[in-house]
């Protein structure tokens, strides 16, 4: 399978070779869908907490005696029945992560990979790289391109092209080792450099 390698400004520049292992398969929507659920739930924080009425402070002693004051039995000023008492039923700390094997993980990039292939949303350009951290000079590289909302790969992220990506709406700049199914998902265009493209071959082959 061939990518096109795109250049700002000149449209078309020559095709790369790619893996028809990593660029070509078929969609696997389940497995795609599974590893991205299991993404997802591993990035909740899980800390939410309350306290059960043995975890509140006071109530040790009983509020009044059991019988002769027409009052209802009372153990314990803690009671959820109370102001100031523990919860019912009170969250606890939770993991949500789920386990996922590494050929499960990359076999959803390769199958996201190769639909966004299928759908013209993957793009190719012989490198990122910016002689000054101007936020101008990434707009007009984009716009050269075609592309207001796009994920931008690279095999390494200069200094220069964080700077100037970073106050760009709807883009955002990663290295190959960052990649995972959420953000391929979540942008219109991926744009690969030639140097990343490379990588993930070697990583997903």
């Amino acid at each position: 399978m061939e990518l096109t390698i795109h250049k700002p400004g000149a449209g078309k520049q020559g095709t790369i070779k790619v893996s028809d292992a990593v660029f070509a398969v078929d969609y696997n929507e389940p497995l795609v869908h599974q590893v991205l659920t299991a993404f997802m739930a591993g990035s909740r924080a899980g800390t939410k907490a309350q306290k059960t009425r043995s975890d509140v402070s006071g109530g040790g002693r009983k509020p009044w005696k059991q019988k002769g004051t027409g009052r209802a039995r009372a153990g314990t000023t803690r009671s959820p029945l109370w102001r100031g008492g523990g919860v019912t039923f009170a969250a606890r700390n939770r993991d949500f992560t789920q386990k996922v094997n590494r050929k499960m993980y990359q076999g959803a990039i390769r199958s996201i990979l190769s639909e966004l292939a299928r759908q013209e949303r993957l793009l190719c350009i012989e490198s990122f790289t910016l002689d000054s951290a101007k936020t101008r000079a990434a707009r007009d590289l984009l716009l050269g391109m075609g592309l207001r909302e796009a994920l931008i790969v690279t095999d390494e992220v200069t200094e220069n092209a964080y700077l100037a990506i970073r106050n760009l709406p709807y883009v955002d700049l990663i290295d190959t080792a960052e990649i995972n199914p959420y953000c391929l998902i979540g942008y219109e265009k991926v744009l690969l450099t030639k140097a990343a493209v490379e990588k993930m071959e070697a990583w997903l082959s």
